[in-house]
């Protein structure tokens, strides 16, 4: 059982299990030591964020079936790199969030207000 953190103080929640997310594939925004890039925040795609980053590089929509992605679209909730969503908060094209399920350490790469400010119901996803 795990013993992580949100960015609230409480024990993390699940983010989603369809698409199964997470970097250790669990459904989690878990993080550990050999994880580089923080993928710790909980954000349900939306057309503007999935477009940004693959504008810069980040092909979050095309899937790559030998590392288990499927690819995703709006709506789906998916745990992304910290500082990529701070890319695009400071763009204005941030996704919406997840408080419940974001890992604490999202707080070393963005502000508590900037996530609140896109904080949306931690309802289960289909």
């Amino acid at each position: 059982m795990s013993t992580a953190l949100n960015v609230l103080g409480t024990p993390l929640m699940a983010c989603s299990y369809d698409p199964l997310t997470g970097w250790l594939r669990d459904g989690c925004c878990q993080t550990d030591e050999h994880e580089q890039g923080s993928h710790v925040v909980c954000a349900r795609m939306t057309v503007e964020f999935l477009n940004f980053q693959m504008e810069r590089g980040n092909d979050l929509i095309t899937a790559r079936p030998a590392y288990r992605f499927r690819g995703l679209k709006p709506g789906d909730r998916w745990c992304v790199c910290a500082l990529r969503w701070r890319e695009a908060y400071e763009a204005g094209c941030a996704p919406p969030v997840v408080l419940e399920c974001t890992h604490a350490k999202a707080l070393e790469f963005v502000l508590l207000d900037w996530l609140r400010q896109y904080a949306v119901a931690p309802s289960p996803n289909s």
